[in-house]
Formats: structure tokens, sequence, C-alpha cells
């Protein structure tokens, strides 16, 4: 009910309508401030779902676009143009349900991206590899194991003109060279990956072969990861490599790994001072070298 009052303030009935009466992805024109943004019903239940999960404290429009205020006060520029979504002038085929935590949240805000190479893990459709990007990172490698994301973040990486910056890689992160089980092909599910053999599979990644083969100083290199649980097997495993970055920055999954969160503290703590934006069970870990 929140939400539905929430589109019926904003812009009016009608809008509200738009959402059970058009094709999820059909051009719609809302009427805003005195304007007019293009949109579509997907994008307005997007907007639905993070005011109601408290990403956003305000959202109007200007010149043509949905300006929302982040939880950082921050203003991030949305709109639909020409069947892409754009995002802070940033082009994606859909708008996914990470952007809100790349774009509005901003998990990966406190890291120290300018200038350096970022292992980005768990890359999905390339929201963060592309933040990552627009923020000043020199390069970018984005692992994501998922077939039919890595797919998408292909066609992002072209809509940005990122080739040169962003380098895609289909594959999963783990303490030991091998297979990774992708469980469920379907993009708009959960997914949880495991170091396995299965019917969907991708070939396994270590931190020392991504080291070695693109010449990555980790001195001069920030390791994101956002990977379903694989945190754990690689910090656990694979700490002599994982030790080797300066910076770490993290989303932790321990019902994934059947681990608690201490886990990694203990294992971090000996090299790394961390900051931590969450509970046990789920949230963001921000490490700097001692």
């Amino acid at each position: 009910m929140r939400k539905a009052w929430w589109l019926v303030k904003y812009f009016g009935f009608n809008t509200l309508l738009s959402i059970f009466t058009h094709e999820p992805h059909e051009p719609i024109v809302i009427k805003c401030n005195g304007g007019r943004v293009n949109a579509t019903p997907y994008l307005l239940r997007w907007l639905l779902h993070v005011i109601d999960v408290d990403f956003v404290r305000d959202i109007h429009c200007r010149d043509g676009e949905f300006i929302v205020i982040n939880a950082r006060g921050n203003e991030v520029r949305i709109k639909y143009d020409g069947g892409y979504y754009v995002i802070n002038g940033y082009r994606f085929k859909i708008i996914r349900g990470t952007f809100a935590d790349t774009f509005l949240s901003e998990d990966y805000h406190d890291a120290n991206i300018r200038n350096k190479v970022i292992i980005d893990v768990g890359a999905f459709v390339g929201d963060s590899a592309i933040y990552f990007a627009f923020r000043g990172a020199r390069k970018v490698i984005a692992i994501e194991p998922h077939p039919g994301a890595y797919a998408e973040m292909l066609d992002n990486i072209r809509l940005n003109n990122m080739e040169s910056v962003i380098i895609p890689i289909n594959a999963g992160l783990a303490s030991k060279p091998g297979k990774v089980c992708v469980e469920d092909v379907d993009i708009t599910k959960w997914h949880h990956y495991r170091p396995s053999d299965c019917p969907n599979t991708v070939p396994a990644i270590t931190l020392g072969e991504l080291i070695s083969r693109f010449g990555v100083d980790p001195n001069d290199a920030v390791l994101k990861m956002d990977c379903e649980g694989c945190e754990f097997d690689v910090i656990l495993s694979d700490y002599e490599h994982v030790r080797l970055f300066r910076e770490l920055i993290l989303e932790y999954h321990p019902r994934f790994a059947n681990k608690s969160l201490d886990d990694l503290l203990n294992a971090l703590g000996r090299d790394y001072s961390c900051n931590i934006k969450g509970n046990k069970d789920l949230g963001i870990m921000h490490c700097v070298r001692k």
C-alpha cells in the first residue's frame, strides 16, 4: 500500500494504472513537475521497490529525467531512452535489482577506485564494473560465472564504449582450479555458485592466475567480491593471494558457505583493518591493509 500511495503522490493515479495496463518495457510518458519523463512500467516497478526498502530519500523530475536522492544524499539521474535504461548517463539493456546497491546505496563508495585496477568478482551484468570505470578505475577485470548475466554484461560494456577499460571473464573465482557449478540459469533468480561439477559449469579461476595473466600489482589494485559465498572459499583457502591486495571490499554471505562472519574477521584481522556495514548474516566489509 505504501508503494502505491507513493506513486500516486508523485506522479498521479494514471501512472499507477499504467503498471497494470502496459507491457513491462513498453514506453510511456510520465507527467512530473510540469515536465515529461520517458519511462516504462518496469522502471516504475523498480522505483517502487527501491523507495519501499529505503534506498531513496526523495524523488522528483528535471530535464526529462527522474532525479532520485539516494541514501547518501546524492542525486542519481534515471530515465528510459531509445530502448535503453540510463542511470547517470550509463546505458543498460535492463535495469536490475542489483543497481540499487551499486548506484543508490553506493555499496562500493568507500573503496579507493581512481587509477586503480579493480578485480570485480561477481560482476553480474556489469553494473559494478561500469560504476568503477566511470569513477576512474584504470582497468576493471570483471568476473561473472552466470552465462546469461555474462552475455548481458558484454552488451552493457559495448553500450557504454568501455571495451578498452573492462575485461570480462566468464568464470567463477575459487581457491583452486577446476569447475564452478551454476545451479540455475534463470538470470532473475538468486544464485549460489560452488566449486563442483553439475550440468551447468564454467571454469574456476584463481587469484594467482588472474594476477599472473593480467600482470596485476595487488598493491595497486582493489579486490571486490560479491559472489554469494565464494568469498569464504577464497579468503579461508587462498589467503596467501588475498593478503597481497592492499584493499578489499566485499559482500559477505555466511549461510551460503556454512561459515560465520567471525571466520572471515579472524582470517583478515591478521593483516587488515576492516569496517562492516550490515549484520552477522549479510553486509559490506571494507578492509585496508595495516
